[in-house]
């Protein structure tokens, strides 16, 4: 074994001893393949951590799928408490692709990577009162949990490092690489209440061809049924004098998980040359998904036309979401400099389809479903990364590395049919079809942007106990301007086992093309079953312009942390705190801009259908603070086998600064930005969360036992003051898994989700009676849903 190899194999071993519930069953394969290794927020070396100048979590393949969760981005929230993925419903299309954050932070502000390579974000735009409301993030769910080898988290920003979106954090996705054998995994349950019947078939396979190179390919196909906790609706249902009012169905409404089937394709490869490696990676995947909108009820003649639904009808969001990218480089030596040149593209698709619905306004003759348009977001960049050793004081090296990038981003809406969105006249009925109108042609868009960066960046283990970074970014848009960012980080070995280590940046994040350019005309249904037309105007709409608001700029942070590591035989222990202060974040305004209130909306929305307006502002300055901790502990192997035990935890608070509004809308403050609305941006996260994870190894026989607490938060639910706001208590849920490994090639597993199927807390009996039963739960903002107990088992074969 040459020195390179060696001094990688002690690295790889350190990492395994100093995080050893991330490298487990797989231990022997991260060894046998160190030189691949690479954790996030350093280009020095390999590190593990609590060698790390900031907090990084790495989860690996084995911890994914020992969770028994079906869903990429679910897994990972049960297994790193500052991950949020809360569950919603009746969402329109956050039910197909649902938020996700990281630190108590906007979706957007986390940036996600696919082997270190920028991935493309979601062409939805969340808008109807789930957590991140107004932004898009990365859909993680689109990469299968077969294709993953692990997952780093960075929990700090990162902006000088990887550019815009980095303020929370960064999460990169390494896509698997063995080049021989593989995995075919079948998983399938239910839940206690009898539905949401699921199964997932997934497989993994690695070759070698042409000898020095590889191919890894992962397939997964994953169905669901929908889940539904609804309650008995127990309002009118019949116009008045209707004698079928005594005998309606009141079980109509549909509350839960949305049904869908996934399809995705993954491909990871590469071509070792003499000095130089060829790489190319990327994936596609398809999913179709079901939810349902509000009942219209029998009663709401303005919406039932009562010879097609004689007894009203519960429209169906179809919606189809597309993911796919691919991306190629070369790396390569040059002069003592080793050189990155990668080129990638991906783009999202979200095309709207409305079911057993129809266009009040066509008549009884009316078609039943429509085709409502599409979404589309696409993302292409160019980069150039080169870094060299150079000699430094004290003996040591100094890694300088530099680069440059250029990013192309479109943004396109296509309009829907004609029935999706026009008003036929009939009776005065509404016009569009029912539960999500189609895009008109007025807000069809085809808009693009591209930006230049360039940066460099610093790093030096100046001695056995010292290690410092430093990185500079410079980024040009061809929207906004230009933007400097900057980070400091060191770490300190204060004895064998303590460290410190801290971190002063500032980031940046450039208005999303979705937030720049999206634009909707929208039915939102309120809680009692009322429906008012609201219009999403964009950044370049002559409505939004004559408000005031000129164009958007880049959200601006300074954040900093201050951390404590500790690392035994046995024993990690990590604890983080840091402060985060945002400035002009990109926000939707509220609903509740009405042009029968306001005269100026009024006029300037003239003959629109539109009886509210909403749009982008940079209208908040915020500031975020936390503490964050991990515990690992490995006992030494007994008679009684052996266990692993970890503990992580966070406290997260996010407090308004500021509110900013327009100059000609001086005085709405509590209008553009509602009590809801402040509620939803400070308080909707659980303020603390942890979890805990006992394993147990024994002979063939490998049980998980984790325990997740989600903390308390609140929502609101009067637009005026806090007089409706409901804090919800935390809860913990108990996950119980047994694995049996019948050959070191097949292996079958029982597990729970959920063990004492608990839910959260109900909403206040006067929410609950404003909707008439039907809203039981918090349907916006479930940190773990409202399904209950899951039990399922699988099977899994190595070979």
């Amino acid at each position: 074994m040459n020195v390179k190899n060696k001094v990688a194999l002690a690295i790889s071993i350190a990492l395994v001893s100093a995080y050893p519930l991330a490298v487990t069953a797989q231990q022997e394969e991260v060894v046998s393949d160190v030189e691949k290794i690479s954790v996030i927020g350093s280009r020095l070396s390999v590190r593990s951590a609590t060698e790390t100048t900031a907090p990084v979590d790495i989860i690996n393949a084995e911890q994914l799928t020992a969770t028994g969760i079906t869903e990429t981005a679910r897994a990972l929230q049960f297994l790193v408490p500052s991950f949020n993925f809360p569950s919603s419903s009746v969402t329109d299309g956050s039910d197909a692709v649902r938020p996700a954050s990281l630190r108590g932070l906007s979706p957007d502000h986390t940036l996600v990577l696919i082997n270190g390579k920028r991935r493309h974000g979601s062409a939805l735009v969340h808008l109807n009162g789930t957590m991140g409301r107004g932004s898009s993030n990365v859909d993680l769910n689109a990469i299968p949990v077969a294709a993953i080898k692990r997952i780093e988290i960075l929990r700090d920003g990162a902006a000088a490092q990887y550019g815009s979106d980095a303020i929370a954090g960064v999460i990169n996705v390494v896509l698997k690489d063995n080049v021989e054998g593989g995995e075919l995994s079948i998983n399938g349950g239910q839940t206690y209440e009898g539905d949401g019947e699921q199964y997932k078939i997934s497989a993994n396979s690695g070759f070698r061809f042409a000898d020095a190179g590889f191919v890894n390919l992962s397939t997964e196909y994953h169905h669901k049924n929908f889940t539904n906790r609804a309650g008995a609706d127990t309002r009118q249902q019949y116009p008045n004098g209707d004698p079928r009012e005594a005998t309606a169905n009141r079980n109509t409404f549909r509350v839960g998980d949305a049904a869908y089937e996934n399809l995705a394709v993954f491909v990871n490869a590469g071509y070792e040359l003499a000095d130089s490696e060829l790489y190319a990676f990327g994936g596609y995947s398809l999913r179709k998904t079901e939810s349902a909108a509000f009942f219209r009820r029998p009663f709401q003649t303005a919406q039932v036309i009562p010879e097609i639904y004689p007894d009203g009808f519960l429209p169906k969001i179809a919606p189809e979401t597309s993911d796919h990218s691919i991306t190629a480089g070369y790396r390569f030596n040059l002069a003592d400099w080793q050189l990155d040149v990668s080129a990638n593209t991906g783009t999202s698709r979200f095309d709207y389809y409305v079911r057993d619905s129809l266009n009040a306004s066509f008549g009884p003759t009316s078609p039943t479903s429509a085709y409502a348009g599409q979404l589309k977001n696409s993302e292409q960049n160019l980069n150039l990364d080169a870094s060299k050793a150079v000699a430094f004081i004290n003996d040591s090296d100094l890694i300088v590395s530099v680069g440059v990038s250029y990013r192309n981003n479109n943004y396109q809406i296509g309009r829907g049919e004609e029935l999706s969105y026009r008003n036929y006249g009939y009776q005065g009925k509404a016009g569009g079809i029912q539960s999500f109108p189609g895009f008109t042609p007025e807000s069809e868009v085809d808009e693009s942007r591209h930006n230049t960066g360039i940066y460099l960046e610093l790093e030096n283990q100046y001695s056995d106990k010292f290690t410092w970074g430093a990185a500079l970014r410079q980024e040009n848009y061809s929207d906004f301007g230009s933007n400097t960012s900057w980070k400091l980080a060191g770490r300190y070995q204060l004895t064998d086992g303590w460290a410190v280590r801290s971190t002063l940046n500032s980031g940046f994040r450039a208005p999303s093309v979705q937030q720049l350019y999206f634009t909707s005309i929208s039915t939102v249904a309120s809680a009692d079953g009322t429906f008012t037309e609201t219009g999403t105007f964009n950044n370049i709409s002559p409505v939004v312009r004559a408000l005031g608001q000129g164009e958007l700029q880049a959200e601006t942070a300074n954040s900093a942390s201050l951390g404590l590591t500790y690392q035994g035989d046995a024993v990690t222990f990590t604890l983080d705190s840091y402060r985060i202060a945002i400035d002009d974040r990109v926000i939707l305004t509220s609903n509740a801009v009405n042009r029968a209130s306001y005269p100026i909306i009024d006029q300037l929305l003239g003959d629109s259908t539109a009886q509210s307006v909403r749009f982008f502002t940079n209208g908040l300055d915020t500031t975020t603070t936390g503490v964050e901790a991990v515990l690992a502990y490995q006992l030494p192997e007994q008679s009684y086998g052996r266990i692993r035990l970890s503990l992580s935890g966070q406290y997260s608070k996010t407090e308004i600064d500021a509110i900013k509004i327009p100059s000609l809308l001086q005085g709405l403050e509590a209008v553009l930005l509602n009590h809801q609305e402040q509620v939803r941006q400070t308080k909707a996260n659980p303020k603390y969360s942890a979890t805990a994870g006992i394993t147990h190894q024994y002979g063939a026989f490998t049980t998980n036992l984790r325990l997740n607490y989600f903390g308390s938060y609140t929502l609101a639910h009067n637009a005026t003051s806090a007089i409706g706001d409901k804090d919800y208590p935390g809860k913990t849920l108990t996950d119980l898994s047994v694995n049996y490994a019948y050959s070191p090639a097949l292996s079958f597993t029982l597990g729970v989700q959920n063990l004492f199927d608990t839910y959260p807390d109900e909403q206040p009996a006067s929410v609950q009676a404003n909707n008439g039963g039907v809203f039981k739960y918090p349907n916006t903002n479930a940190p773990f849903g409202f399904n209950g107990g899951y039990y399922y088992a699988e099977a899994n074969w190595r070979f």
